[in-house]
């Protein structure tokens, strides 16, 4: 396994973040496939049907995915700390919990569907396409958390590439059947879902089989899963807000699409293409940020202070580059990739497309920071202050949903993502520059017993 102990640090995480770039933009790839595919040979409604889930997905998948993230960090702190008992510990309390956890996900959100696609405004039209893909989703949630868990733990050790090895697999699967099932067999929608927990299934069993032959740290043995009640707390107070982060942004993501579901399916359809091409522009924002995670655990377990402020510093140079130049080419060209996706007979679609990028990437740099700041602090265990920031940004898309909304009708609803990141950062920045202060402290050699603890506590005591 690869550690992120040594070296440049820069280059070392942005080593880390290729794969993890190539990763994410694969798990785009899934939901562009979804969409490229169901808009161009079943049409704007299936499209519209389709997009208007991906907030909902996230609301209740993100749950999970969010928690396994967290307990990733406890797991890479072990690791850098040379901890290898306590990283089989790790896994085998993260494989506990994620089971029940997602047991738990999938029953309630089967369960309330219909209700949650009622109570955004889901247009009639639409909701039948909506309800057919989102619920074979749901149903098949254990396959995406298979390779989520495998690829999150991999991570945590050092390993970003086999991860992406095996959704490279999957992403192939993937599409070959999305043609077969929707083109052959007539499915619709239903074969894209189906389609898409197949190929998730895929990743993750092949993920678990190479951790279990070739990666002995994370090779669990019948003893690791005997649950530690402090071991299982830890697990928790890292794992849980960030599942209730995920879920929070979610929940200000579900707001926002209903707000555009009463707009019109216009609205729906030029915002479902549009967030894919977004998407994509901000992975290595996002990448960076969740490299940057790992890189602050594995520091502090090594109590490498200097060196995580050095790579922290450096990251948020970085991506705020990116930010910069993504948001220019997004302004100037992206209507014309949208075009791609529904044809360039839907000018209104178009013209809402142009708004959505000149607004969302003129403010990249918020977004940037963001992803930064957030996974630095996640990483140096302070859960609290990231969760607080998140409903923060609840807040603020929910002024946007309803205040923008009623006044500037599709562009307060594109501008409620930049004001949510706003007030993200406002939370995150006073947190971030204490755990600066703390970091000096220690490495001023100023901590007491040299305990590592209290970069999170302090920052907790203080939120």
């Amino acid at each position: 396994m690869n550690s992120l102990l040594k070296g440049n640090p820069i280059k070392a995480i942005l080593l880390f973040t290729i794969p993890l770039i190539l990763g994410n933009l694969l798990q785009q790839v899934f939901a562009i496939s979804d969409t490229f595919i169901v808009g161009k040979y079943l049409g704007v409604k299936q499209l519209a049907g389709v997009g208007s889930t991906g907030t909902l997905s996230w609301l209740v998948i993100g749950f999970a995915q969010g928690f396994t993230a967290g307990t990733a960090i406890v797991t890479a702190k072990r690791f850098g700390a040379n901890d290898f008992k306590g990283v089989r510990k790790s896994m085998a309390t993260t494989i506990i919990a994620t089971t029940f956890l997602t047991i738990l996900t999938t029953v309630i959100s089967v369960i309330f569907t219909k209700q949650i696609l009622y109570a955004m405004n889901t247009p009639d039209d639409i909701y039948q396409y909506a309800y057919s893909f989102i619920a074979i989703i749901f149903g098949t949630m254990f396959s995406v958390m298979i390779y989520n868990l495998a690829a999150n733990v991999l991570r945590a050790v050092g390993d970003s590439k086999t991860p992406l090895k095996f959704l490279v697999v999957a992403i192939v699967l993937n599409i070959i059947l999305e043609l077969i099932f929707i083109l052959y067999f007539r499915w619709g929608v239903v074969g894209a879902a189906i389609a898409t927990a197949i190929a998730q299934l895929v990743s993750g069993i092949l993920s678990f089989q190479f951790i279990y032959r070739n990666v002995p740290e994370l090779a669990v043995r019948r003893s690791d899963f005997k649950l530690d009640k402090d071991d299982l707390k830890e697990h928790l107070f890292m794992g849980m807000p960030m599942a209730f982060q995920n879920s929070v942004l979610a929940i200000g993501g579900l707001i926002v699409q209903t707000a555009l579901n009463s707009l019109g399916t216009d609205a729906v359809a030029a915002s479902a293409a549009s967030s894919k091409i977004a998407q994509i522009s901000t992975l290595p924002m996002m990448s960076i940020g969740i490299a940057v995670a790992t890189f602050v655990a594995q520091n502090l377990g090594a109590r490498q202070y200097k060196r995580i402020l050095t790579g922290v510093r450096q990251a948020l140079i970085a991506t705020n580059s990116w930010a910069i130049l993504m948001g220019v080419l997004e302004i100037l060209f992206g209507h014309i990739l949208v075009s791609y996706f529904i044809g360039s007979n839907h000018q209104h679609i178009l013209q809402l497309s142009k708004l959505y990028f000149l607004i969302g990437g003129s403010m990249y740099v918020f977004l940037a920071s963001l992803f930064t700041i957030r996974y630095a602090l996640q990483g140096l265990g302070n859960a609290r202050v990231p969760t607080i920031a998140a409903f923060s940004e609840l807040t603020m898309r929910i002024i946007g949903a309803i205040v923008l909304v009623s006044i500037f009708k599709y562009a307060g609803a594109v501008a409620s993502d930049p004001l949510a990141w706003i007030g993200s950062i406002l939370i995150l920045l006073p947190a971030w520059f204490k755990a600066i202060k703390k970091l000096k402290s220690l490495q001023d050699g100023q901590a007491i017993n040299g305990q590592l603890q209290p970069i999170a506590s302090t920052e907790n005591k203080n939120a």
